[in-house]
């Protein structure tokens, strides 16, 4: 699946063991971009949550809101399991996709 046009349940962290956020779209790179230059209002904005921690692909946008009403659901022990299972350094993967390291909050 291409990473920008498949419907993605996704998570970010201000910082390790941080504030988190789950969210779903279906363009996440676009959605990247709007969370990490304060383009939407509210939780992420107010909280600095801009690290991309955790990410997953869908075959339907369907499934991926059903992905993120469970994850929502959890206790916060379940969502950084779920986190440190793939990525247990905390890292923010956005910069895989060519984002630059967020100079102010660094996870790791």
């Amino acid at each position: 699946m291409h990473a920008d046009f498949s419907p993605t349940t996704y998570m970010l962290a201000s910082h390790r063991n941080g504030t988190l956020y789950t969210g779903v779209t279906s363009s996440l790179l676009q959605r990247l971009h709007q969370h990490r230059e304060g383009l939407l209002g509210g939780f992420t904005k107010d909280y600095s949550v801009h690290c991309l921690v955790w990410f997953e692909q869908h075959s339907t946008m369907e499934s991926a809101i059903v992905r993120e009403k469970q994850i929502k659901k959890w206790n916060r022990a379940w969502k950084i399991r779920l986190i440190e299972e793939g990525n247990p350094d905390w890292r923010d993967l956005a910069v895989d996709f060519g984002f630059a390291v967020l100079p102010s909050r660094r996870i790791g």
